[in-house]
């Protein structure tokens, strides 16, 4: 591919990237039985990783590496920042409000409303890092990434927890709880602690740094297996020094630990190049449309998962929700509960394809 298409074109290795990651989201959002999962289809319970853990920053990688694309036109263009901030502002906004309305939905208790969540997460990563793409280079971006995970590091293994007089790594028990406990507003998602909280999404911020620098090496003027190279190289770099890291400050995605940054971003660099490699240059599109067709309306079919999902886990069909009736019936089968509980969970990532098939047909590309 030559270097005109890959930098002027949509990338349709990014958007199957992005594709399957909000793909794998929203399976394991929405599994059949909660008591019954497969071990690599959870979240790990504090430190440590499993592959579910790595979609979320996955997609704050693939944010980083959009907002390069979307933006660096405009600079190039001669447009000035200030320019753009209303318009990046107002998606912030949009996509953190679709996050709380998406808690609060279908019962809409205000008593137990929670402010920090994915899409608000997502929200605040997007406005920071395009600020910072707007008005620093490459270099300046960099050094503010290995500036918040250093500073972050040191303020959680160094800081005492208020309350227990020395430093806690313990769930609830730690420096990112007790400051969502003085400064989070509404509920946290566990009563003492939230994984979405407010210090943890400064090492999040970083996440999203990785994948500006990301997108800015795929824009440049290298060739387009230079590229390539540079992507490995760099996402094995990221993903071994986050190794070696965690041997002090263990992998913790609750915590959004810096070694969780380095090892996740790694990973999403290394899978990046992948896409590229096999999409973008060997041109091996057709099994990639599933991702390519979920990730065109990525924020679009997440949001219309949690909407419909209430269909399928409250209303009650007889005695029994949907969910209930499809894992009892492959349950009956012989089927182990766990493989009837991921059944129901794909079954509900391909319901949601549907929509989002129509509307990449009809060319419609929905945008908070």
């Amino acid at each position: 591919m030559s270097e005109s298409k890959i930098s002027s074109q949509r990338l349709l290795s990014l958007d199957t990237f992005r594709g399957i990651t909000i793909a794998a989201m929203i399976l394991v959002n929405y599994a059949g039985d909660w008591k019954h999962i497969y071990i690599p289809l959870e979240h790990a319970a504090w430190n440590g990783l499993t592959p579910t853990d790595l979609i979320f920053p996955f997609f704050l990688f693939i944010v980083g590496i959009s907002i390069v694309f979307a933006y660096n036109k405009r600079l190039e263009a001669g447009v000035k920042p200030s320019s753009m901030y209303k318009k990046i502002i107002t998606r912030s906004l949009k996509i953190f409000a679709v996050g709380v309305f998406l808690y609060l939905y279908p019962k809409f208790n205000f008593a137990e409303m929670r402010i920090a969540g994915v899409l608000q997460r997502i929200a605040v990563v997007f406005l920071i890092c395009s600020v910072l793409f707007l008005n620093t280079k490459w270099k300046t971006q960099t050094i503010i990434g290995i500036i918040i995970l250093i500073a972050y590091w040191l303020a959680m293994t160094l800081i005492p927890t208020p309350g227990f007089d020395k430093v806690m790594f313990e769930p609830g028990a730690n420096l990112a709880a007790w400051v969502d406990s003085i400064l989070l507003p509404g509920r946290m998602w566990n009563k003492t602690w939230d994984p979405e909280g407010l210090l943890s999404t400064l090492p999040a911020i970083a996440t999203g740094i990785t994948g500006l620098l990301a997108g800015k090496l795929l824009i440049s003027k290298l060739e387009t297996e230079r590229k390539i190279i540079w992507l490995f190289v760099g996402g094995f770099i990221l993903f071994a020094v986050g190794i070696i890291w965690s041997w002090t400050f263990p992998l913790n995605k609750n915590l959004w630990t810096s070694s969780y940054v380095l090892v996740t971003s790694g990973l999403s660099t290394l899978t990046l190049a992948c896409c590229i490699f096999f999409i973008d240059v060997l041109k091996y599109t057709k099994i990639a449309q599933f991702g390519i067709i979920y990730g065109s309306n990525a924020i679009t079919v997440y949001v219309l998962a949690g909407l419909i999902s209430p269909l399928f886990y409250e209303v009650k069909f007889g005695e029994m929700s949907l969910n209930v009736h499809f894992t009892t019936l492959l349950n009956n089968a012989g089927f182990a509960p766990e493989f009837s509980s991921m059944a129901y969970a794909l079954m509900f990532v391909c319901l949601n394809f549907i929509p989002v098939l129509i509307l990449y047909r009809k060319k419609i590309f929905i945008k908070l």
